[in-house]
């Protein structure tokens, strides 16, 4: 099984320690991530949040994603190398500083800059590998990125296990990551620029600053908003089912926190196949239709996991895992695919906004939901018909990427 996460045949060996350098990034973005998912009772009684004022507090961190438009808009300037450095530095010193939030403000102002920074060096990160692997082993490398991105959950899974023995609990998960990262980012001065973007800068005329962004709007504003509408239907429900399912299963199912390590860790360990399988399949196959499938997967998993207990539980959170791998996958890989190398990040960063939008209404939503249903279980199951809406799309509007030539 895990023969499928070794790397293309012909690979060169400084191209697989630029992924591995690569999938740092994911690494980190997912330990960050999945660290306030399965921290938020903890974090939600530090600063006494009320239950329907915690998704409008979540929503609000995960804005921090929106000011990564500016970042990428620098990648499609001065390059993706610089900005990858910047980017995982200004990560390191906001997650540490999120570890000593006094505050329920001063902890989301950290998280917005941290999920600023996350949203930014994800994308760059996913850009950088499509200019780098030839065109059918695409698919397969940014499954690799995302593979990256499960393990650093499960690290994050692993030491909540042991968050009661930590010396200031939860905030000793976000202090413990601050470090590595800073040491991350002073490797990364190693790396090379991207061939491809060098090619574009040696032969591009002047432009301005927003010129990506007037391209994405000129000329490709059909497939622009084709890819947003899909990531919207998928993130308006993800956001808040990704943030609940371990309070989920604290409160209702009586999981203590060494137990949701667990499920979190074998779990995610089956589920984290995901990624690397979906790339490959749809290197093969195609992107729309295996997007349509991880969409439909994902859809009838949330569905059962908030909806079942026993043994199905863990079932449906594994289904839920690997299905939202592959969409992620395909969603970030069809963006690349999609636009020019002058445009490439902006245009992946524009996506990420109709997401992270979709998110905060969805987190939003999910309170009103709350107090009309009466549980957080109840309000996710009726929010996740909305990805379904994608569907039409992925069909009807969405250009099959597999096999095109960057250029």
């Amino acid at each position: 099984m895990f023969r499928i996460f070794l790397p293309p045949a012909g690979l060169e060996s400084a191209d697989k320690k630029l992924l591995l350098l690569l999938g740092v990034a994911f690494f980190v973005g997912q330990y960050d991530m999945t660290v306030l998912g399965l921290a938020l009772p903890d974090i939600q009684k530090s600063f006494s949040i009320s239950e329907e004022r915690l998704g409008k507090v979540i929503a609000i961190a995960k804005m921090g994603s929106i000011p990564a438009l500016f970042l990428a808009l620098l990648s499609d300037r001065v390059g993706r190398r610089s900005m990858l450095m910047f980017t995982l530095l200004g990560l390191s010193i906001a997650t540490g500083a999120t570890g000593f939030a006094r505050t329920a403000e001063e902890f989301i102002a950290m998280q917005f800059l941290a999920r600023g920074f996350s949203t930014a060096e994800e994308i760059i990160a996913v850009i950088y590998v499509l200019e780098l692997l030839p065109v059918m082993h695409r698919g397969w490398g940014v499954g690799f990125l995302a593979a990256m991105g499960a393990i650093g959950a499960g690290l994050a899974s692993l030491l909540y296990g042991a968050v009661e023995f930590l010396p200031g609990g939860w905030r000793a998960l976000y202090v413990l990551a601050a470090l590595p990262i800073l040491y991350l980012a002073w490797l990364r001065r190693l790396m090379p620029e991207s061939a491809m973007f060098n090619h574009y800068v040696k032969g591009d005329t002047a432009h301005s600053f927003w010129q990506p962004f007037a391209t994405v709007w000129s000329t490709h504003r059909g497939q622009m908003m084709a890819i947003g509408l899909i990531a919207a239907a998928f993130w308006f429900h993800l956001a808040a089912t990704m943030n609940f399912m371990s309070k989920y299963l604290q409160e209702m199912h009586a999981y203590a926190p060494q137990d949701i390590s667990l499920l979190y860790i074998v779990a995610g360990a089956v589920a984290i196949t995901g990624n690397v399988t979906a790339g490959r399949i749809s290197d093969r196959i195609g992107r729309r239709p295996t997007l349509a499938v991880g969409l439909m997967v994902n859809c009838l998993a949330v569905m059962t996991f908030y909806n079942s207990s026993g043994l199905l539980l863990p079932l449906a959170w594994i289904a839920l895992l690997f299905s939202f791998f592959a969409v992620e996958v395909m969603v970030n890989t069809i963006s690349g695919e999609l636009f020019p190398t002058s445009c490439r990040s902006t245009a992946s960063t524009l996506r990420m906004i109709f997401a992270v939008l979709a998110g905060v209404a969805g987190l939003a939503v999910e309170g009103s939901l709350y107090t009309m249903l009466g549980s957080h279980a109840a309000a996710l199951s009726a929010m996740t018909l909305t990805s379904l809406l994608a569907l039409p799309i992925v069909v009807l509007a969405l250009r099959e990427t597999s096999g095109t030539q960057l250029s």
